[in-house]
């Protein structure tokens, strides 16, 4: 494999070359406050996902060129990968299961503020409900003191002083692991938090790995090469040495700051925060930076960039137990909470089995709909339609309870824990229905007369 640049400023020039009509420029800046939050929701209600690109921000505490939507195609990623759509959960899972040590870079262009001031920074207000304006792009690199082992995760920040962030870590992942570790040797955690970079670095941050793999080396593996990192200059941490904006501090286990409410992928304000702090020690930027947004909220791309890794682990896992897996799916529509799987069943009952594998290894997950490998999963109303032929209640649904959810699903109850439900939509092995078709010479002949019958409604017009 050919490695790949690792700039986004080299990857976005190359994109929109080869892929103009995935980019959507906007001809003039945009206000600070939802604007480009409002376009999105708009491109997406006439089913569009380009990337979307500003010149430049009015209202906010500088004055940068934006770009978000970034994640909100799966085949824009797959792109980013090289591969077609159809390869894209194999292609993430063998290259993140190649992982490659860092590179150190011997020169970087970033310049260092540590006279700190966070209204100075370009930060975006994306829905009217939130506390004020967010961080939404922002990866926090840690590195556990035990193990020396790195670590990179995703987690919304708002300024809550001149040199405070407010955060939070409510997903209790392994940054809030590595918090606790510092806490017990009575220690503040060093942070880097890396705001814009390379996508494919950004995908990496969303990976699903064990505690003893850094997500840097899993960024390598998607490049094909080693990341190549500079020293951040307070706490000498490695972060990219492409990246656009790096903020570096430390968080104190103890501090606390308002965090919250802020549009989550629920639909909802949540104001489920552990508001966390991170007091801010300098600030790095490359000449003239870019930032990169996240749009917030049910958008696409936030829904799939934490999401894809998921569905690469799951369908990587399915299918070495499951052969009989066709395909995995995680609609837009079902938030991070359903998913819906394709299966070639052998044997009765195996849809249950299936099933039970996904609740059980996937914590945001709700509810499981399994179909045939006929059925097009990334397709709701295909979806909705095999339900509705397919399921007797009585028999088709399985419940589990009490198991721990997601910390933001707003059903769930003040302990954090959930009902887990799948439904078997697959044909019952009795079933004797064959599906309807048009064949395909009438289906030729109605293409024949559609033609002609717009040519004539055209021609009448003139």
């Amino acid at each position: 494999m050919t490695a790949l640049p690792q700039d986004l400023r080299v990857w976005l020039r190359a994109y929109a070359d080869e892929h103009g009509d995935d980019v959507l420029s906007l001809p003039r800046p945009v206000n600070a406050d939802q604007d480009l939050t409002a376009v999105v929701d708009l491109l997406s209600a006439e089913g569009r996902w380009p990337v979307v690109t500003a010149p430049g921000l009015v209202g906010a505490g500088a004055d940068v060129p934006v770009v978000t939507n970034l994640f909100a195609s799966r085949e824009r990623i797959a792109r980013m990968l090289g591969v077609p759509l159809d390869r894209l959960h194999a292609e993430y899972a063998a290259r993140s299961a190649r992982p490659l040590p860092l590179a150190a870079a011997s020169t970087s262009d970033h310049r260092v503020t540590e006279d700190v001031d966070l209204a100075a920074l370009p930060l975006l207000r994306h829905f009217a409900s939130d506390l004020g304006p967010y961080i939404t792009s922002g990866v926090v690199l840690a590195v556990d003191p035990d193990t020396g082992v790195g670590n990179l995760s995703y987690h919304r920040a708002t300024p809550a002083g001149a040199r405070e962030l407010a955060l939070s870590l409510h997903s209790r992942g392994d940054l809030w692991r590595i918090l606790a570790a510092y806490e017990r040797r009575g220690e503040r955690m060093p942070v880097a938090m890396v705001v814009g970079a390379h996508p494919l670095f950004m995908l990496a941050a969303s990976a699903r790995v064990p505690a003893d793999v850094d997500e840097r080396h899993v960024a390598g593996g998607l490049f094909g090469a080693p990341l190549e990192v500079v020293r951040t200059p307070r706490h000498g941490l490695e972060v990219p040495r492409s990246a656009e904006i790096v903020i570096e501090g430390c968080i104190d286990p103890a501090a606390r700051a308002p965090e919250g409410p802020f549009g989550e992928f629920s639909g909802y304000s949540s104001d489920r925060s552990t508001h966390n702090v991170m007091t801010v020690e300098a600030v790095m930027t490359r000449p003239d930076p870019i930032l990169v947004s996240v749009t917030g909220g049910r958008s696409a791309e936030h829904l799939t960039l934490a999401r894809l890794p998921r569905e690469s682990e799951m369908v990587d896992k399915l299918r070495a137990r499951f052969p009989q897996v066709r395909r995995v799916h995680y609609p837009n529509s079902g938030t991070h909470f359903h998913a819906y799987v394709a299966i070639d069943q052998r044997r009765q009952g195996e849809a249950r089995q299936i099933m039970l594998g996904l609740l059980g290894w996937d914590p945001y997950l709700k509810t499981v709909i399994a179909v045939d490998a006929d059925i097009d999963v990334t397709d709701d109303a295909a979806v909705l339609w095999a339900m509705a032929v397919h399921v007797q209640p009585a028999q088709d649904v399985l419940i589990v309870d009490g198991l721990p959810g997601s910390p933001l699903d707003p059903s769930s109850s003040a302990e954090g824990t959930t009902s887990r439900m799948g439904i078997d939509a697959t044909r019952a092995r009795t079933f004797t229905g064959v599906p309807i078709v048009v064949s395909d010479d009438a289906a030729g002949r109605a293409a024949d007369l559609l033609r002609d019958a717009r040519a004539a409604a055209a021609g009448a017009e003139r």
